[in-house]
C-alpha cells in the first residue's frame, strides 16, 4: 500500500535533511538524466510530484463548448521533410505507427487501425511554455493499451517518441520521451482527432501524443515510431527530447 505524505511532512524532512538530503529525495526514483546540478531540481520536482500523487489522479476535463474554434500551435507546422509530405498527399494512407525496442511483440498499425480500436475522448486545457493556454477536446488511443499489446521487457524505462519533422535551427529530427509511470497515466493519449475532426496539420497530423499532465512541448507531434528503451543515452545528446538536447528545458514537464 503506498503510504501518502503530507507536503508540510515532506518540505520538514528536506530542510531537516539539508542539501544532501534534497538530492537524495529528488533521485529516489526519478528516472530522467542527471548530468548536472541544473538536472537536480528537475529531479527533485519529479520526486515532489510523485510522492505528492502516487495514485496518477485525472487533469480536470471541460465541456465541449469550451475548445477554442481554432486550437493555437507552436513549433513545427508544416513539415518540410520529403517522406512526410508523401505521406500527406494521399491522406496518410500508407502511414503507419510503429511500436519496438525493449518489446516482446513489436506492432505496426496504420491510421485505420488505430481509429478501429476502443478511443478515448478527452476535453482538456493544453499549457504551452510559451505562455499561451488552450482548450481542445482530443480522440485517440490510450498509450497504455498499446504497450500491453507489445509486451514490455523487463528493463524498459522510457518511451521515446520519433517524429517526423526536422527542425530547422540544428536539422535534427524532433523527438520526445516520458517514462513509464507517465505513459500509463489513465489520460496519455495518442491523439488522431482534434474537436471531432481529423487531426490537422499543424497540430500534428496524423498521430501526437497528449500527456494532459506536462506542458506543451512534451506532446510529440508527427509521430511515426515509438521506441523502448532502458537509457536516453543513445538518443540526441542524452538528455530526452529535442528541446531538452537543444535549449536545456526539463526533461520532466509536470504541471
Amino acid at each position: 500500500m503506498t503510504k501518502r505524505v503530507s507536503r508540510r511532512r515532506l518540505l520538514q524532512g528536506v530542510l531537516a535533511g539539508g542539501a544532501l538530503g534534497g538530492v537524495l529525495l529528488a533521485t529516489r526514483r526519478y528516472p530522467g538524466p542527471i548530468k548536472d546540478a541544473y538536472d537536480i531540481t528537475d529531479a527533485l520536482n519529479y520526486s515532489i510530484h510523485d510522492l505528492m500523487l502516487p495514485d496518477q489522479p485525472r487533469v480536470r476535463e471541460y465541456s465541449p463548448s469550451d475548445v477554442a474554434e481554432v486550437f493555437p500551435t507552436s513549433g513545427t507546422t508544416s513539415p518540410s521533410d520529403e517522406s512526410y509530405r508523401l505521406l500527406r498527399e494521399k491522406n496518410f494512407a500508407d502511414w503507419s505507427l510503429k511500436i519496438d525496442g525493449m518489446v516482446n511483440t513489436p506492432l505496426e498499425l496504420s491510421l485505420a487501425k488505430l481509429k478501429a480500436m476502443d478511443s478515448q475522448t478527452q476535453v482538456t486545457l493544453h499549457t504551452c511554455d510559451e505562455g499561451w493556454s488552450a482548450i481542445g477536446q482530443w480522440t485517440g488511443v490510450k498509450l497504455a493499451t498499446l504497450l500491453s499489446q507489445c509486451g514490455l521487457k523487463p528493463d524498459a524505462k522510457y518511451v521515446v517518441f520519433h517524429c517526423m519533422d526536422t527542425m530547422r535551427s540544428n536539422n535534427k529530427r524532433y523527438y520526445e520521451s516520458i517514462d513509464l509511470f507517465a505513459a500509463n497515466h489513465p489520460q496519455t493519449i495518442l491523439a488522431y482527432g482534434l474537436n471531432g475532426e481529423p487531426l490537422p496539420e499543424p497540430n500534428g497530423a496524423p498521430l501526437r501524443l497528449r500527456i494532459e499532465t506536462q506542458i506543451g512541448y512534451k506532446h510529440a507531434k508527427y509521430i511515426e515510431r515509438i521506441e523502448l528503451t532502458d537509457s536516453l543515452e543513445k538518443f540526441g545528446s542524452g538528455r530526452g527530447g529535442w528541446w531538452e538536447d537543444s535549449d536545456r528545458a526539463p526533461w520532466y514537464a509536470g504541471l
